[in-house]
This record gives structure tokens, sequence and C-alpha cells, in this order.
């Protein structure tokens, strides 16, 4: 047998010359984290959304994946050629994520954000929060998630704020507002508990940006527009661009709900106090994020009194894109030093 010579070391790889595809089911809060990575790494890349249908749905996230989405089939959201890194969040998107490595014969660097509930061999490379139990030689854990506001985008929009951001007084706050979820909901005693602190925050001289998102109820998005009417204050409810990073980088203060970790997570990369709202209902995971916070001076509870204290900024996404260069970097060494044929 001839013997195999050893490859050379391969250069550190060009992300800009990768490519890379985002493997979700289209929700808005996993696209977000993978998108965010993928920008932390300065990768090009294309959003591939499955879809799969019942019975396979059902089946998720072991598998096996929709035979109508099977890389071979003409409108396959996974069809070759295979990129080289694919990032995957979701329960859905587990298994396409595991084909995509399958049938790219190793080649295809994956990489799948949160739990995916199947163990740590379900992707080259896995992030988890602290509050998920996975572990493993190749999962990261940090505090908290990948977002897109970096430093030195929240740092650019202080410099030039919007006009309508300019023109309100201090202390300004950013209300980031979700809704009913599989673990939280808005009764109409916790939307006006939410209101009443809202509005002893515009009592004391607070100027508020809100924003609401798809999940927010009409009775609450009404209760909203109400106390936004009797500003200075300012309200986006969807339409025109997204002022979410121009309310972090100019608030003296944030309000978060606490149906969504992302949004608790974005808050904490401004270093700017987070006052949390609890909706009826909850999840451990997301007390278990809440305590290890304990501590931080970064999270008080609403309603309450309006804090404006600062803290170090709590932003793990650069440290989960050098996690997956390090990574990356070593699997593309391994395949390169590996004999073929």
């Amino acid at each position: 047998m001839k013997k195999h010579q050893e490859s050379p070391l391969i250069a550190k790889p060009d992300m800009k010359t990768l490519s890379a595809w985002i493997v979700t089911d289209g929700k808005a809060g996993d696209e977000m984290q993978c998108i965010a990575v993928a920008e932390a790494l300065g990768l090009a890349f294309e959003l591939r959304r499955v879809a799969p249908r019942a019975p396979w749905s059902w089946a998720m996230p072991r598998g096996p994946i929709d035979p109508r989405e099977a890389p071979d089939r003409p409108q396959s959201p996974i069809a070759p050629p295979f990129p080289d890194i694919a990032i995957a969040s979701g329960r859905r998107a587990v298994a396409y994520l595991k084909r995509i490595r399958r049938d790219s014969c190793g080649r295809t660097f994956t990489v799948f954000l949160k739990d995916p509930r199947t163990g740590a061999k379900a992707a080259d490379f896995i992030w988890v929060p602290e509050h998920d139990r996975l572990r493993g030689d190749n999962v990261i854990v940090t505090p908290a998630g990948p977002h897109r506001h970096s430093a030195a985008k929240l740092a650019e929009a202080r410099k030039a704020p919007w006009p309508q951001i300019a023109a309100l007084g201090h202390p300004r706050v950013a209300v980031l507002v979700g809704g009913d979820s599989r673990n939280h909901s808005f009764r109409a005693q916790d939307i006006a508990r939410f209101a009443d602190g809202l509005r002893h925050f515009a009592a004391e001289g607070a100027q508020l940006m809100i924003t609401t998102s798809r999940r927010t109820p009409p009775a609450l998005k009404d209760v909203l527009r109400e106390i936004a009417a009797q500003g200075p204050h300012l309200l986006w409810s969807g339409e025109g661009e997204n002022p979410l990073l121009q309310y972090l980088a100019n608030a003296d203060a944030v309000v978060a709900t606490a149906d969504s970790a992302n949004m608790v997570g974005e808050a904490l990369a401004t270093g700017r106090a987070v006052h949390v709202f609890h909706p009826q209902g909850g999840h451990r995971k997301f007390d278990a994020f809440m305590a290890g916070l304990v501590g931080t001076n970064a999270v008080h509870p609403f309603p309450g009194p309006l804090k404006v204290t600062t803290y170090d900024p709590v932003d793990s996404t650069p440290e989960i894109a050098e996690a997956i260069r390090r990574r990356l970097e070593a699997h593309r060494t391994a395949r390169a030093r590996t004999p073929q044929g």
C-alpha cells in the first residue's frame, strides 16, 4: 500500500471566499441568530428555509426529512452544490443539517445554534446558552445568545442617531415588546400591569421608544398606541425600517418582555439597565438564564423603579464566531490530511 504523504497545514480560511447557507424553518428568532453569526464571521450567505409536511414534521428533530425536500428534488431548499458552511437553528432544521453533512461527504462544515435535542453529534459545531444542558468537545457555552447588534454597530448608531430620536429628551427608554408564545401569554391583567409600569416611567420624565412584534396581541398594541400618543414617545409596529438598533444604541435604559430570551440578550449588549417584564407563564430555561445574570447589575424587575445604571456589555457573538473559525480551520486541516482513495 502506498504510504500517505501528510498534507501541509492549510492557510486559515478567508471567510469572504466561502459559501454559506442559513437553514431554518423561517422562524424569526432562529434565523436572526444564524444571520448574526454569519455576519460576525464575514460570510456571504443564502437563506434556505425548510418546510417539512406531516408526518415528517412530527418526526423532527430526528428526521428523516420530507422526501419532497430531498437534495435531488427540483425544489429542494438544500439542493447541491453544497456550501462550505451551513448554519442552522430550530427543531425542524436538525435533520436537514445532518443530511447536508452526509450528502456533502463531510465537506460542508455544519453549525447548529441551540440544543438540537439529538446529541452533540448533530453538527460539527454547536452553540448552546448556559441554561441548556448539552455539553461536548464541539459545544461552546455562553451566557447569552448571538445577535446582530455588535459593539461597532451600536457605537456607530450612537454617533448618528435618527432625527426623531435625537429630538427626544433623557432618560430615553427602549421598550422591546414580544407577545404570546408557547410558554407565555399576555392576559388583561398583564397588559394593565405592563402599561401601568410604562406610564409610571413616562410620569417620571422618561421618553419611550417602543417596538412590537408579530406576536404582540392586538389589545396590547392598542394600549401601547395610546401611551405613545401621549408623548413625546416613539412607537414602531412593523412599518418602515426597523429602528431596533437605533433604539438600543441611544437608550439610557431598556424594558424587555420575558417571552423572548433573544430580546433580553440583545438588550444586554447595550450595557444599559434591562428591566424585565414577566407575563403569565414562564419556562425553566429562561429562569435559569435570568439566574445566571444575578449579581451583574444588568437586570431589574418591571414594573419597578427606573434604573439608568451601567455595566460591561454582555455580547457573546464575537466569542461564538471566533470558536467557529478555530473549529472550521481544524476541520479543513483534518480533511486536507485525510488520504483520498
